[in-house]
Parts: C-alpha cells; structure tokens; sequence
C-alpha cells in the first residue's frame, strides 16, 4: 500500500463506475454494502481494497476480470467461503488481508484456494475464529510466505507440525490467542526474524534456542521463568519484551547475543544474591523441573554465574520497572557498558550506588521514582560522573538531600525531577555540606526542574542562579509564597513554563511583571479571592485559574496585553458572579482564545449554580436591578409618591380655596385705626 501511495501521491482520487474510488491502479471499495466483488471495475486494477462490507463468498469467477492483481483486502467481511478455483487468474497476488472474518466454517475450501497462490508473501488471517488444526491445514501449501498474522483466534497450542512447511517465513504473529504449550514449533522456522506471542497464557519459556530471531515479544503473558539454551552461538536477538508477565527471576540469557532492548516492567522479578537481613545467597542454586511428553528434565542454574556468562555489552535499553527489585547485584550495570536508557521506576529500592567502576558512561535517562530511596550513593571525584545524563526522575522518594558536587560533572543534564522527596533547595555557597539541601547553583545545562510536594518553605536568597531553567514546577509547596518572587529574579529571562499549583496564593500584591518570558503558567487550587493585576502585562499563552475564589476576571481583561496573548485559559470551579459577568462575553469574542474547560465553569445567583453562556430571562431581570445605579434607582421610586402628593396637595388647595380665603379674611380683615 505504501508503494502504492508513493507512485500515486500527485494523482487525484477519481469515482469509478462501480462507485468505488480510483487512482492510478489503486481500487478502493471499502464501506459500499457490497455482497460480492464489482465487474465492472479497471481491468489493470493491481491493489484492489473491499474493506468493511458484506462480501460472504468469494467465487471462482470473482477476479477473473484482475489479472495484474497484487495486493487484495477483504478485511471486516462476512467472508465464510473462497472457492478453490477464486485465484487461478491472480498468480501474481504477493499480499492478502482477510483480517475479521468467518474463515473457520469451510477453511478446508479456502486452503485449496490458497495453496494456488505462488508468489503470496504476506497473510493475515487475524480474528476468523481458527483453531490450530485450522491453521496448519491453510497453510500448509505456502511455503513463500515472508509475513503470516494468525492473531485474535482460538489457537491453544503451537506444535511442530502448523508451521513445517512455512521456510521463507521472516515475520509471524500469534498474539492474543489462548496458547498455553510450545512444543517446539519454530524449528523449522530457520529465517524466521520477528515473533510475536504477547498477550496469551505461556507459563514459562526454557531452552529458547531461536538463534536467528532478531525480535521477539512476549509480553502480557504469565511466565515466570525465561531460560536460554546455553551454548556459545551468536544469537541475533535484539529486541526482547517480557514486560506484563510474572517473571521471578532476572531472565538468563544468550551468553553472546546483539540485545540492545530487554523490557522486563511489570513482572515479579528480584534479585537474591543477598536478602535485606544480610544473608547471602550466591553460591545457592536453582532447579527446574521441565517436563517434556513423558521425559522429565531437571536444570539446575546458579543465576549469578549465569548472570555474569550473559553478554550485555551492546544493550542500551533495560526497563525493570513495576517489580520487586530492593538492590542490584555487585558488578550488574558494568556489564552494560552502552547502556543509555535505565528504568528502575516502582520498585523497592533504598539505596543506589555508582561506584566509580560503574561509570555508565553512556547514560542518557535514568529512571529512579517511585521507589523508597533514602541514600544516592555516589563517589564525587575528579572524573565526571554519568557524564551523558539528561534526563535524571527521582521523584516519589524519601531523600532529604543529594551528594554535594553530583552536577558538577554531569554536564549535559537537562531534566531533574525531585517531586514528592523531602528535600529543600540550597541558597548560600558550600551550604550543601553541611545542611541536607540540594544545590542546582550553576547547572548550566539545567532546563527542566520540578519540585513539586517537596514542602519548600518561603524560599530566599538566590536558589537557581547560574541556571537557564525553562521550566519550573513548584506545585503543592503550600507554604512556599510567603513574600515575593525576588527569588526568581535569576530566572527573569529564560523561564517559560511556571507552576504554582495548589502553593496557597491568596495575595493579590505577588508581582508577576518581571517574568516577561513566561508563556505557561499555572496558578490552579490557590485562594486567589481577586485577579492579580501583574498579570496584565505579560504575553502568557496558557494560564489556568481554575479552583480559586475568583468572583469575576477584570472587564478589559480580553483588551489588555494578556488577553490579546492568551491562546488557552483555564477558569472552572471559581465561585464567579452571575451578575457581572461582562468579562466573559469578552473572552468570548475574543479572537484565537480557547476556554478548555468552558462547560465546567458555572457562575452563582443566590444557592443556583448556572452556566454563564445560557443565564434565564428571571436571572438576567434580576440582575439588571442589583447592577442599576443606585442614586437613579432611589429617584426613580421616590418621584411618583412625590408626584402623588403634590397633587393631593394641589386638589386640596382648589377645594378649599374659598373656606381658606374667609378663615384669612375674618382673622386678619380687622381695619386699623388711624
């Protein structure tokens, strides 16, 4: 398919007569409610997909019209039948998808029809319900299979005999079957290179003799033990997953071998050349029983010796997360040379050493967290010290410092996570020597630091400086902000992504102006009661405000220079005011700006949580009256009682006019005397 996307990449997609899409000698079909397949389609048609339709049999006349046929799907049928005569005309046919399908009813049929195909290279009979007796019938004839996929069947057991004939095979796949037993099955298999067998029920795999595999997957199974046929051929092997299995003991391993990536997280697996009670177990042996028809076989291993025969010089990878591991055995990582990448995450570690013996020159990421280290042990010298280190997680400890000096040599890390250790930042010269601290003073390349739940306590003086850091993450340190930031003034320039989550900000005076390079920043489950004005000036990109006590966002917020910046804001579960929620409507007009979480946020009228964007008629009436001036509104209520009684007064007056002017009269009308 791939060839054929090249050839055709500047060609348009054009609809053919049978409604199918064309381009070039490319047909798709898939998804047409098609019973059967077209005749009316390009005679010179040479991939050919009928994908996700409802094609039952597959005649012998089906593609007499398709000589120059290569590639055929028909995954996600109904397909039951092929007749044996379906390919006569496609000698030439190299790949055959019939994934998803119901092969299992008449598969002896359909095997008659496959043994007529030469040239076939790759097969895909995943998901037909097949059993093995199934399989071996199917492909019994196709002995120039490269590439055979028999995943998602009802497979339970792999003999020699299913695969006898298949001696071109490069690639087999028999994953997410019930397969329980394999008894030899892959001996005749010489140029067989990727094996897959995840995700089924083998117990255990011993003798594995397959020296010409170069990838072999055994994941998601239940093993418990992996034991390599010792001898000194070179095995090709390169890639080894045992990850999600229950392997209680390091696997033993080809003595010469090209492994570069052995997976092992998730298993059960420990090392016992000596116990946490001191007792040693290095000259003890181990005994497998393994039981073959009626033969019975012990092998007896001293692990350590065989540990120490297994070539590990060429692996880079070695995943050991997710076990039971509580210490390495002496001498174990030197014999890894190459190694770059080690994980040893989620396990039962309290204490790691590099002795100066076990350089690990080569070691780009080491994976430490999750484990109960109280003591990193390294011998500072003069030489450097994992001198290629880039990526250092000691998170989820209990290391209250580090040795002194352990950055000086380690030149090229960019990437230290301390999160969720007891540990405290070291603000004055020398001061690691004496006080259980961390110094990154001077760490040039130092980007990426997080101290998240590390119970920092009101940081001073000048922690990161001589640092470049990007980002820093110094969430839930609740009584980290007692001041200022002046402790991040070494920072102004390069820091881009700030996290104060959940660190108890509740002052609005923390000046954020100085930060002009930040363009994430973080201030969620804080107490943060109004908007910090500092915040106007910068150009960040991100900002979540989410679990504050934030009643509303200033009105001009989407004009000012952060609004006009802001690509992304996080505002929900803040108790905003239904009636002054003018700044929303901004945000929503507000040109490039993404509210992520816009249907979480609600705003609060009287004990109703509503949502901002669909507010009822009553609420809105409601609230004009609570936002009215209120001088206006005194005004507007007094002038109608005044109106009323200057005209009671007026009515009144008219009224009694006459009895008023007499009472006057008689009282005053007396003449004077001359």
């Amino acid at each position: 398919l791939a060839v054929g996307w090249e050839r055709g990449m500047d060609t348009a997609w054009a609809t053919s007569p049978g409604g199918c899409e064309l381009m070039q000698s490319i047909m798709d079909c898939t998804g047409r409610w098609l019973s059967s397949i077209p005749g009316n389609l390009r005679g010179d048609t040479e991939e050919l997909f009928l994908d996700d339709n409802t094609i039952q049999v597959l005649g012998n006349a089906s593609l007499l019209l398709y000589p120059q046929l290569w590639h055929l799907s028909l995954t996600r049928n109904q397909l039951e039948l092929i007749e044996p005569g379906a390919f006569l005309s496609s000698q030439g046919l190299e790949v055959l998808s019939l994934t998803d399908n119901l092969l299992f009813t008449n598969y002896s049929l359909t095997a008659a029809a496959l043994s007529a195909l030469p040239a076939l290279r790759m097969l895909d009979l995943a998901g037909n319900q097949l059993r093995e007796d199934m399989v071996s019938v199917l492909v019994s004839n196709l002995s120039s299979l490269e590439s055979l996929s028999v995943a998602r069947n009802i497979i339970m057991r792999l003999d020699s005999s299913i695969f006898a004939n298949l001696t071109q095979l490069l690639e087999l796949n028999v994953e997410k079957n019930y397969i329980f037993e394999i008894d030899n099955a892959f001996a005749g298999l010489q140029r067989l290179q990727r094996l897959n067998i995840a995700y089924n029920y083998l117990p255990c795999l011993v003798e594995f003799d397959l020296t010409q595999l170069r990838v072999l997957n055994a994941s998601n199974n239940v093993i418990e033990w992996f034991l390599t046929l010792q001898s000194d051929d070179l095995f090709e092997l390169e890639v080894l997953d045992l990850s999600h299995n229950r392997l209680l003991f390091f696997p033993v391993l080809p003595r010469q071998s090209k492994l570069h990536s052995l997976l092992l997280q998730d298993n059960r697996m420990s090392f016992y050349q000596r116990l946490p009670n001191g007792t040693s177990l290095a000259n003890v042996t181990v005994q497998f029983l393994i039981i073959d028809g009626n033969s019975t076989n012990i092998t007896t291993v001293r692990l350590w010796d065989e540990l120490c025969q297994s070539n590990l010089s060429s692996l880079r990878l070695l995943d050991m997360s997710q076990n039971q591991v509580w210490g390495l055995p002496d001498h174990f990582l030197a014999q890894m040379p190459s190694l770059t990448h080690l994980k040893l995450n989620q396990n039962c570690l309290e204490a790691f050493h590099l002795p100066e013996e076990d350089p690990l020159a080569m070691l780009t990421e080491l994976d430490l967290s999750q484990n109960q280290l109280v003591e990193l042990g390294v011998k500072v010298g003069v030489g450097d010290i994992l001198p290629n280190l880039q990526l250092f997680n000691l998170s989820t400890n209990r290391l209250q410092a580090l040795p002194p000096g352990i950055f000086t040599h380690t030149r090229k890390i960019t990437t230290l996570d301390l999160s969720r250790n007891r540990v405290d930042l070291c603000h004055q010269p020398g001061e690691a020597k004496s006080l259980p601290c961390v110094d990154v003073r001077g760490v040039e390349s130092l980007t990426h630091l997080s101290l998240a739940g590390c119970g920092l306590q009101g940081l001073s003086s000048r922690p990161f400086q001589g640092t470049s850091l990007r980002h820093l993450d110094l969430s839930d340190n609740r009584q980290l902000l007692s001041g200022d930031l002046g402790w991040l003034q070494d920072l102004v320039l390069t820091l881009q992504v700030l996290s104060l989550r959940n660190t108890s900000l509740s002052s609005t005076s923390v000046d954020f102006s100085a930060l002009n390079s930040l363009v994430r920043l973080d201030l969620s489950g804080n107490s943060l009661a109004a908007f910090p004005a500092s915040l106007g000036t910068l150009r960040l990109r991100s900002l979540d405000l989410r679990d504050n006590r934030l009643p509303a966002l200033p009105p001009d917020v989407a004009q000012v220079p952060l609004g006009r910046s802001l690509r992304e804001l996080y505002l929900s579960r803040n108790p905003y005011n239904c009636c002054t929620l003018g700044w929303w409507d901004s945000l929503q007009l507000a040109e490039g700006l993404r509210v992520p979480d816009g249907r979480e946020v609600t705003c609060s009228h009287g004990s109703r949580a509503l949502s901002p964007g669909a507010l009822p008629q009553p609420v809105l009436q409601s609230c004009r009256w609570q936002t009215a001036d209120v001088a206006l509104l005194y005004l507007v209520l007094a002038l109608p009682t005044c109106l009323t009684l200057l005209v009671a007064f007026v009515v009144v007056f008219l009224m009694l006019k006459e009895k008023l002017l007499k009472m006057v009269k008689t009282r005053c009308g007396v003449s004077s005397p001359y």
